[in-house]
């Protein structure tokens, strides 16, 4: 992979694409999808939006999710709405303010999700929105997690139904896929795919390698494995019908093994006379999708990141070389951190 600078050009190691999960694709029955779930970009940096509109152009799209509860859907995050009609009320939003300052658990020390939980919405709405939830995607409970999972969900008292909140929320227009292709369309650029690191690694010549993989695998898991969790997807197509949710996801927090199910065309606006969902049923095995936020695997994760920072000829970036929980546009943004302070290395070392 090259860039240039000025009139001369840095090498560095050739791009192995070892998988993209953000990937679309179009399914048997000609509907685009993600094959590896719902991936959907919001963020509020004008930085990330100018770098990756130079790449696709956008979809206006706002996610909204409801959560199955008995038998109501409710908006998630919690809302006005979701308080009314979950408990009979009519309340405005100084009521729904009260309500929750009423049901909160104060915490003075919030050390876990399960304190941010009860410090925000009280128990009832923890057990009936976040319990079941927790323990299907993370095998663990609210207690076992670390305070900032729970917090990347916001508790409102106005009928915002939106599920980010975002300046920028967006789908890029023609697909992940395709703003991929451009990325890669550069002369300097050459990538190889279907090639595992660990077989090339040793042949592999680079002035400074950027790594994205596991940071355990990298150091041949010398202090141990760091723990993932992982995803079973499971897509089902209806064929002649109109749209099934009334919204792109439904979450299930307390019925089925399942977490939530999706429906790509709320996601991508593509007009067909079919749909396709996907259902995703975590797992404790299988392809490493979510860094496990908790306190005894972040003091692993440290360790291995010392060792990182004494290896001068290589950055590790992204969700699992550092080993944490990235939306793409942070994703997006390391990367870009991580270009500039790589660049001004290697333009000091000309000097």
């Amino acid at each position: 992979m090259t860039r240039p600078i000025g009139s001369s050009t840095f090498k560095f190691a050739r791009l192995n694409l070892l998988s993209v999960n953000a990937f679309d694709t179009f399914d048997a029955h000609g509907v685009q999808v993600h094959p590896y779930g719902p991936h959907i970009f919001h963020t509020n940096s004008a930085r990330i939006v100018e770098f990756l509109s130079r790449f696709t152009q956008w979809r206006p799209y706002e996610h909204r999710v409801l959560a199955k509860v008995g038998e109501l859907l409710l908006p998630i995050p919690i809302n006005r709405t979701t308080i009314n009609r979950l408990y009979g009320l009519a309340l405005d939003e100084a009521g729904a303010a009260a309500f929750l300052d009423q049901a909160r658990e104060p915490r003075a020390t919030l050390a876990n999700s399960e304190d941010v939980v009860l410090n925000s919405v009280g128990r009832d709405l923890c057990e009936k929105f976040y319990r079941g939830y927790t323990r299907k995607q993370w095998g663990l409970d609210l207690a076992q997690l670390a305070a900032g999972v729970a917090a990347r969900i916001p508790v409102r008292t106005t009928d915002d139904d939106r599920y980010f909140t975002d300046t920028f929320q967006c789908m890029p227009a023609a697909g992940y896929t395709a703003m991929f292709q451009r990325m890669l369309d550069h002369p300097l650029i050459t990538f190889e795919t279907g090639v595992a690191f660990e077989a090339v690694r040793q042949a592999l010549p680079y002035r400074h390698l950027v790594y994205t993989g596991p940071i355990d695998a990298y150091f041949d898991h010398c202090y141990g494995r760091l723990p993932y969790r992982s995803l079973e997807f499971q897509h089902e197509h209806r064929r002649a019908t109109p749209l099934v949710q009334t919204v792109g996801t439904v979450n299930y927090p307390n019925d089925f093994e399942f977490t939530r199910s999706t429906e790509f065309r709320h996601l991508t606006g593509q007009p067909h006379d079919g749909t396709t969902l996907v259902r995703e049923y975590p797992r404790a095995h299988g392809e490493s999708f979510y860094p496990i936020p908790a306190a005894d695997n972040e003091a692993l994760y440290q360790r291995y990141k010392a060792r990182a920072a004494a290896t001068a000829d290589v950055t590790f970036v992204g969700r699992l070389a550092q080993y944490r929980y990235y939306n793409m546009d942070q994703v997006v943004g390391a990367a870009l951190a991580a270009s500039d302070g790589l660049v001004a290395r290697l333009l000091k070392r000309r000097t």
